[in-house]
């Protein structure tokens, strides 16, 4: 549910950054078509130049994550089987492998948490990278169109 939301919200701050469009004045009276023309030169130079294509960035899936879940139940599985090996040699079978069960338990959620975490670093670094692209190219976009003579806003 975690990851979910998370590519959810993520998927959502990225497509809102690709969507950003600048307001265009023609400061040089240029008309409609020749606005579009320039527009359109301007995003495949700003492409050439940085290297970023917004379509095919804003395509990219996100990174894959680590499968998270199961690792209280391993642990716990494990950590039965250790505490009846030891509780055997000590005498008592039974309470090694509850101890040994609820200790089990323990480290397979802090593997959980840690797992989710590096998910979710995965994910924002992503994103930040992504969000890096597309300002080096909309300054690479902007310039141009400014060089001809328009206002961006």
């Amino acid at each position: 549910m975690l990851r979910t939301t998370l590519a959810l919200m993520l998927a959502t701050l990225s497509l809102g950054v690709m969507a950003q469009d600048y307001i265009i004045y023609p400061a040089a009276g240029q008309d409609a078509e020749q606005q579009k023309q320039d527009k359109m030169e301007c995003q495949a130079w700003a492409t050439e130049n940085t290297g970023v294509d917004p379509v095919q960035l804003a395509s990219q899936p996100a990174p894959a994550s680590q499968q998270t879940g199961g690792e209280r139940a391993r642990g716990a599985l494990g950590g039965a089987a250790a505490g009846a090996a030891i509780g055997a040699i000590a005498g008592d079978a039974g309470d090694g492998a509850a101890i040994g069960a609820g200790v089990g338990v323990l480290r397979g959620g802090a593997k959980q948490r840690h797992a989710a975490a590096a998910n979710q670093q995965a994910q924002a670094n992503a994103q930040a990278e992504k969000d890096s692209q597309m300002a080096m190219y909309g300054r690479a976009f902007k310039a141009c169109m400014e060089g001809r003579q328009y206002t961006l806003q």
